[in-house]
């Protein structure tokens, strides 16, 4: 008889047991597959800002077609399909969290490879549905990884599991930010301007990129998780699937759901619309592809690393309420950075001062707030309530980010990157009050 293990509570007590949950297969395995996590984000967001800025589009229209990114702020709608339908033969073959991811990964690459093929400069309209593609594929692949990760360990390796989770993330996003913009300024050369071909290459690797992560997803075990139910019939389906997992949550909180999932929607706010205007800040700062790529998207994300690193640690050791409060305080504190950097210009030793800050602030705050995400769920209903819950994460903050070139192009980026500092207020306010609610063993 299969057994199936519940998240425990128990916590972490010396250092070095802290630090040999990081060595555990379970969170090997979450590197790799944290690499195929990040990689399609900046190249629907951040790197496609970049792309879009050099070939001329305006400010504003960036600001707005970063809704696409809302695809991750309303996953949780196709979360109970990704929970508990099955992919016809696929999930027969694989089980039901790495069918969904292989499939997730596929059309991903087949999005990016679309991208690759269309020029912003000519027709925006092919290359935004490619995007929208990679961006509700990327989603759906969050929906199963989240619930993968969830169920492959337990409570108090959580922590360690979203550390690593993050690091690979984050490998992504010096590969797909740093590596896109090395391989498009190299093959483009020396000629000026928005060069489309160059553009295709980067995009075209970037799509090959997603084969170690399928390559993983076909080496990995299924995890176990509880077995399902099967429906009589089709209201008791909908039933389980989608209505049961938000009712558990309301069970098991009740009034002090509003409160969690309050700070759950704004958490990450001043970190999300601030980092949609970031690379038409620096294309506008006159900084050059490859100072982009090596300061901000190489030793940056290197920092995002550490202070995920340092996140894991600490949140395992000392509890992940208090990191919630430190990274909350840092990630509004350092959007103050840019301000600075605003008047002082193209000054890449500036740059690297004020990446440095603010990546390590954005790693630490990162590492807790996934731990704290997973203590929330149910492992019955892991993918839905995660995914509704990292949905809320970013709904609110993605919305809001839509109106960041207006604002920049009405007020300019020293207000705009004050104002996203502002934002960080009410946030230390909510982990205040929600670290009285605590999670409870299910």
């Amino acid at each position: 008889m299969t057994q199936i293990v519940t998240p425990s509570a128990e916590t972490v007590t010396t250092w070095r047991e802290a630090l040999r949950l990081y060595l555990q297969p379970a969170s090997l395995r979450m590197l790799v597959l944290g690499f195929a996590a990040g990689l399609p984000l900046l190249l629907v967001l951040g790197t496609l800002s970049f792309r879009l800025r050099e070939a001329g589009i305006d400010r504003s229209t960036i600001g707005y077609l970063s809704w696409v990114g809302l695809a991750y702020g309303v996953k949780w709608m196709w979360a109970p399909l990704v929970d508990r339908m099955p992919i016809p033969w696929l999930t027969g073959q694989l089980g039901r969290r790495r069918s969904w991811l292989l499939f997730s990964q596929i059309a991903i690459a087949g999005g990016l490879v679309g991208m690759a093929l269309n020029d912003p400069s000519q027709l925006l309209g092919p290359l935004v549905v490619c995007a929208l593609v990679v961006a509700v594929a990327s989603a759906t692949q969050d929906i199963a990884l989240d619930a993968y990760r969830i169920e492959s360990a337990q409570v108090n390796a959580q922590a360690a599991l979203a550390a690593s989770y993050q690091t690979g993330y984050r490998l992504a996003m010096i590969w797909a930010g740093a590596g896109v913009l090395w391989i498009a300024a190299w093959a483009q050369g020396e000629a000026p301007g928005y060069a489309q071909a160059a553009w295709q290459w980067a995009y075209l690797v970037m799509a090959l990129s997603m084969l170690p992560g399928m390559f993983m997803v076909l080496g990995s075990p299924e995890p176990v998780h509880a077995p399902l139910t099967p429906a009589r019939n089709l209201l008791e389906w909908l039933q389980s699937a989608m209505l049961e997992p938000f009712a558990d949550f309301w069970r098991r909180y009740r009034w002090q759901a509003l409160l969690v999932l309050a700070l759950i929607a704004v958490y990450r706010i001043s970190d999300v619309v601030m980092g949609i205007m970031a690379n038409p800040f620096y294309v506008d700062m006159g900084f050059t592809k490859n100072e982009v790529a090596s300061v901000t998207k190489v030793y940056g994300v290197v920092m995002t690393l550490l202070g995920a690193f340092v996140g894991g640690v600490l949140s395992a050791r000392w509890g992940v309420m208090r990191i919630l409060m430190l990274g909350a305080v840092l990630s509004a504190a350092s959007n103050l950075l840019f301000v600075w950097l605003s008047g002082v210009g193209h000054d890449v030793n500036a740059l690297v001062w004020v990446i440095s800050a603010d990546n390590l602030a954005s790693g630490i705050a990162s590492a807790a707030f996934i731990a704290y995400l997973s203590s929330l769920t149910n492992i019955s209903y892991s993918a839905t309530q995660y995914a509704l819950l990292s949905s809320m994460m970013l709904l609110l903050p993605k919305f809001v980010a839509g109106f960041s070139g207006a604002f920049v192009d009405a007020y300019g980026y020293a207000h705009f990157f004050t104002a996203t500092a502002w934002l960080g207020l009410p946030v230390l306010v909510l982990v205040a009050l929600a670290s009285k609610v605590h999670a409870r063993p299910t």
